[in-house]
Formats: C-alpha cells, sequence, structure tokens
C-alpha cells in the first residue's frame, strides 16, 4: 500500500507539471496565432488512452508517461514531421512568426514552471508557516563526524552563527555546507569556550567524495528504541520497542552517535554485550552485529528533552517575500549541487523515475507533497534550459543566434540537431533508470 501512495502522488505532480509546462507553450502560441496540433499529456506512440479534437488541437493523453508535449505547426521537433516542413511556410506557422515571437513561445514552459515553484513556496509558508530549530534548541549539541574532528570541532558543539549571521534553522547546516559558500562557523564547545573555525573552499567536494553528507547530528540524551528491524541481529538477541540502552560491553552511553561509534568499532564476527532497561528492569543482552556493523534498531523520535522543533505562522504578504526567496535558493542549491553529476561518483549516482518516486512520502501528506512538487517544478525548469536539442533551451539557443546575427539555421542542419538531442536524452534517460534499475536489485535502493 505505501508504495501506491508514492506512486499516486508521483504520477499526480508529474501529471501537474507536464501539463502546466506544455500550457506555457501553448498559450503564447495561441496568442501569436500559431496553430497547434497536438496537446498530449505523456507520449502516445501508436496510440493514445484518450482524444479529443477541439477546433484546430487534439488533445489526448498518451500511454507512456515519460513527459508530455505540444505538437506546433512548422517547427522541428520531436515529431520530426519531414512532409510538413517539405511544404511552402504559412501564415500560422511557427517558423512563419517574428523570432522574438518564437523566443517567447519556447521560453513559456520553463517560466511556468519557476512561477509554478514561487507559487506553491509562496501558498505553503501562508497555509502552513514553517518548523526550525534555533541554535539552543539542540539541547546537548552535535555529534560531528571524524573528518570535521580534524578542523577543529567536537562532539557536543553548539552552532553559533554561520558566515557571522545566527541561523534560522540550526538544521540546515549540513546542506548548506554541501551546497553553499559556508566561510566560517561559530560555535560553544561542550566545555564552554567559543571558537570560529574556518572552513575550506573544498568543503563541499569533500563531503561527496567521502560520502559524509551529515557532518553534524543532533545528539540525543536517551537511546530509547523505536523499532526492530525483521530479521536483523537485534530481533534474534530479544531487543524490544521502548528499550534504553545504557552500557555497551561494560562502557556507559548516553548518546545515540556513542551508541553507535560502539557498534562500529566493535570487531567483526565479535558478540557484544549490550545493558538495556526494560520496564525499570536491567537486562543483559549479547548480539553479533552484521555484515555492515550494524544491529538493526531505529530510535524514538526526539523530545523536548533532547530538541525543540519551534513554529512560526506568516501572513500573506510575509509568504512572498518567503517563497520567492524559497524558490531562489532551491534553484541556487540545485545548481550548486549539478557540478557533482560530472564526477564519478556523480554518475553512478544519478536516479531514474524510482529514485524521483522514492521522494514522496509512503503517508500521503500535501505538505510534503506540493514541497517537492514546488522542487520538481524548478529542476524542471533549469534542466530544460540546458542548451541540449530537443530541450527548451537548444531552441532558445539558436533562436538567440538568429537574432543576433541575422541568420536562420537550415532545415537540415535543425532537423539532425533535434535528431542529436534525442539520441542524447534517451541515453541519459537510460543511463539514469538503469542505474536505479541495478540498485533496485542489488538492494540498494
Amino acid at each position: 500500500m505505501d508504495t501506491y501512495i508514492k506512486i499516486i502522488q508521483f504520477l499526480l505532480s508529474l501529471s501537474l507539471l507536464i501539463i502546466l509546462h506544455e500550457l506555457g507553450h501553448f498559450i503564447p502560441a495561441k496568442i501569436f496565432k500559431t496553430k497547434v496540433e497536438k496537446f498530449y499529456l505523456f507520449f502516445d506512440y501508436k496510440f493514445s488512452l484518450f482524444k479529443k479534437k477541439i477546433g484546430d488541437t487534439t488533445y489526448g493523453i498518451g500511454w507512456i508517461p515519460l513527459g508530455g508535449y505540444v505538437k506546433i505547426a512548422g517547427m522541428i521537433d520531436e515529431s520530426m514531421d519531414k512532409e510538413q516542413m517539405a511544404k511552402p511556410p504559412q501564415p500560422w506557422e511557427f517558423r512563419s512568426k517574428p523570432a522574438w515571437q518564437r523566443l517567447i513561445i519556447m521560453l513559456g514552459g520553463v517560466t511556468v514552471n519557476f512561477i509554478l515553484g514561487i507559487f506553491i513556496y509562496i501558498m505553503m509558508f501562508s497555509a502552513w508557516g514553517e518548523n526550525y530549530v534555533g541554535i539552543d534548541d539542540v539541547k546537548n549539541g552535535f555529534s560531528v563526524s571524524n573528518d570535521f574532528k580534524k578542523l577543529g570541532f567536537e562532539d557536543g558543539d553548539k552552532i553559533l552563527n554561520v558566515n557571522g549571521e545566527e541561523p534560522l534553522n540550526v538544521l540546515d547546516i549540513n546542506k548548506h555546507l554541501f551546497l553553499r559558500n559556508i566561510k566560517n562557523i561559530e560555535v560553544r564547545h561542550p566545555e564552554g569556550a567559543k571558537e570560529s573555525i574556518n572552513i575550506p573552499e573544498s568543503i563541499g567536494l569533500t563531503m561527496w567524495q567521502s560520502g559524509i553528507m551529515e557532518p553534524f547530528k543532533p545528539r540525543r540524551l536517551h537511546i530509547v528504541l523505536d523499532s526492530i528491524l525483521p530479521d536483523s541481529p537485534a530481533l534474534k538477541s530479544g531487543f524490544k520497542k521502548g528499550d534504553k540502552i545504557v552500557e555497551v560491553n561494560n562502557l556507559s552511553v548516553a548518546y545515540w552517535d556513542e551508541f553507535t561509534k560502539a557498534v562500529q568499532n566493535n570487531p567483526v564476527n565479535t558478540s557484544m554485550e549490550i545493558k538495556v532497561e526494560r520496564n525499570g528492569i536491567m537486562e543483559t543482552l549479547n548480539v553479533t552485529p552484521g555484515a555492515d556493523q550494524n544491529i538493526g534498531v531505529s530510535l524514538q523520535s526526539f523530545t523536548d528533552d533532547d530538541m525543540i522543533v519551534n513554529h512560526k505562522d506568516y501572513s500573506f504578504a510575509e509568504s512572498i517575500s518567503l517563497g520567492t526567496s524559497k524558490a531562489y535558493w532551491t534553484l541556487k542549491d540545485y545548481m550548486g549541487q549539478f557540478k557533482y553529476v560530472f564526477t564519478k561518483k556523480g554518475a553512478t549516482s544519478l536516479g531514474g523515475f524510482i529514485t524521483i518516486g522514492n521522494i514522496f512520502p509512503s503517508k500521503w501528506s500535501w505538505p510534503a507533497f506540493w514541497s517537492i512538487t514546488a522542487l520538481l517544478s524548478i529542476m524542471l525548469g533549469f534542466m530544460n534550459l540546458l542548451p541540449i536539442p530537443a530541450l527548451d533551451g537548444g531552441h532558445v539557443v539558436f533562436t538567440l543566434y538568429e537574432m543576433v546575427t541575422g541568420r536562420k539555421p537550415s532545415d537540415k542542419f535543425l532537423e539532425y540537431a533535434q535528431i542529436t538531442g534525442f539520441i542524447i536524452l534517451m541515453a541519459l534517460l537510460l543511463f539514469a533508470n538503469g542505474n536505479d534499475i541495478y540498485k533496485w536489485l542489488t538492494g540498494q535502493l
């Protein structure tokens, strides 16, 4: 059932984004009296699930959920309608329109994507406000990865400011370190001393290559188990939900990071003695971690003794600036991480529809749905602006070239460029979804 909920959310979000993106092309085409022959949700190779002709346009739903399209008369696109292009240009055709009108038609889709992202974020701030964790709300500070300890950070540090400014939500620190230009972080060490620590410019790449994407994790006051994984060493050893872990191999542990480090540092294939408090009674359990050096337990949610999550509501007027800012930083952060795609690890990390579908929660949540839809809308706008033939960005580049030089690329050149771009896109699509299938078969997804 959880999988079906993810699929429904994914298809609903994808359909909404496709229809609005194509409307971004459709509406200016109609305004400039350009004939639109087809408007399709999904692709209709060989046949359609539904179609109806209204006026000059056939509206339909295809059976291949890889996107959608509008077929504009007199335009070299994925339809590769050579027969139409061989005829003399007609006044209602795309190729007969001035370059500035063609540019507006081609930019319409991505414009809608960006506007939609901004609009969704504005409405989310207005309807639901936002949750945040202030600098004093992580009661026990953060546990810190070893690589960051080399920079001067310590377990139990509290983050006071980033680049000289107090962060609204201190839990954003990991994302900002990875994607933004963080030069220094001021912390208060457990003993009370303050220190401003300089951050290397290459810290994002270091995090990416090492796989340490969360160098700062909130510490916990109590290690109380929420669930035991099926067929896990912990289940076989008698661990139960609600157990409070207090000792590992006769050493006291107070925080989750201390417990996980003790498990990770335990010799491979060696039994551990773990003491738990269960219903006020101390129990001693022996467990041997699995091949991944985990025993298969997860923790209960934070309590106010560990971390306080605050909430703030906003007026609609306040939400306009906040939503616009959120969309801007979403785009900027996405562009920031795009550079990692061109690394060896980035190539193997590319994901297709399964990866995107897994972003959605397994339980229906409108805030999560709209947040993900806004993110995907902005991503779709950015990706479509890439100067690859067959994408909107490719058409925009050729049109700008014509406007600057006064020379229009030949139909034959545009035809070959379209074929080349289509091959590139199909190769990327197959590669990304092939990665998904490989990860699914190997249990990584």
